[in-house]
């Protein structure tokens, strides 16, 4: 019988979610760009991608920077049993701050962008706190 999941673990299974759409839509829009011959082969020579298929790349890479810190500081709070109320709001901050990053990334907003990016960063430092 499948054990129910913590609302902290949760976050993590869908900001994983997340990442793996994100990395469909860059692989997507570069193959627009650049064509599936040159996705499928060695890679070596291919343009610097511009315009959607950059940022969707870039928008990727940024997340997985960001999903190890996030997926740390979570399997530290649940593991080490100190997941608290603020622990998971700052997962929540995180989650969808990541979320509407993507998005605006993808249209192509840098304020905007950078402003939600700080926001998950606030979660990712709301949750290391807790567990100082």
């Amino acid at each position: 019988m499948p054990v129910e999941l913590s609302a902290d673990l949760s976050l993590l299974l869908w900001s994983v979610a997340l990442c793996f759409v994100q990395v469909v839509i860059a692989v997507i829009a570069a193959q627009g760009q650049v064509g599936l011959a040159a996705l499928v082969g060695n890679r070596e020579g291919i343009p610097h991608l511009t315009g959607l298929a950059g940022r969707a790349r870039r928008a990727h890479r940024n997340m997985l920077e960001s999903l190890v810190l996030f997926a740390a500081l979570t399997l530290i709070a649940h593991v080490s049993g100190r997941a608290n109320d603020l622990t998971l709001v700052g997962g929540y901050l995180f989650f969808w701050a990541r979320a509407a990053y993507a998005i605006v990334y993808l249209v192509g907003l840098p304020w905007i962008r950078t402003g939600l990016w700080s926001v998950s960063v606030l979660g990712l430092l709301l949750m290391f706190v807790q567990l100082l």
